[in-house]
Formats: structure tokens, sequence, C-alpha cells
């Protein structure tokens, strides 16, 4: 399987893999469920390897390790997954 990491720079990186809608799924601990969230919406801090950041609906600012991401769609269909 292709660490997490290496298919997000796959997206920002590859032009043509690149083009389309994604979304990507991460386990959150306190609801106990995926969270799916469009990845346009969360931000990448340069040179950190370990986590995510996105802002919830009510403006507060977490920082989610990349071992939570489960899943990531591409246009609607699962492009990879990782046991929950």
């Amino acid at each position: 399987m292709t660490p997490i990491h290496e298919l997000l720079n796959r997206i920002r990186w590859d032009e043509e893999f690149g083009k389309g809608d994604f979304v990507i799924g991460y386990l959150d601990r306190v609801e106990e469920r995926i969270i799916q969230v469009p990845l346009r919406e969360l931000f990448f801090e340069p040179g950190d390897h370990f986590s995510f950041d996105l802002i919830d609906d009510g403006g507060e600012l977490h920082s989610i390790p990349l071992h939570r991401i489960k899943e990531v769609y591409k246009d609607n269909k699962l492009i990879w997954h990782r046991e929950h």
C-alpha cells in the first residue's frame, strides 16, 4: 500500500493525477467515526510530514495526525483505504 504522505505528495505535485475533487476521511476519536473533509479545506504546514490542520464548523483549529487518515476519494471514488 502507498503510504499516505506519498499519495498526498502525488496529488499535490502530479498535475494530471491531481486533477479532480479529493476528499479525505479521517478517524475522529471523540465521535468514534470517519469524518470526510474536502482536501482543499485542509492546511499542510511546509515541512510537517506528520499532521494536517483543519478548522471545524465552530471555527476551532484541529491538528490531525496523518495516521488517522483512513480513506481518500477522488471524484467520489475510493482510491486509498487503510483499516479503521
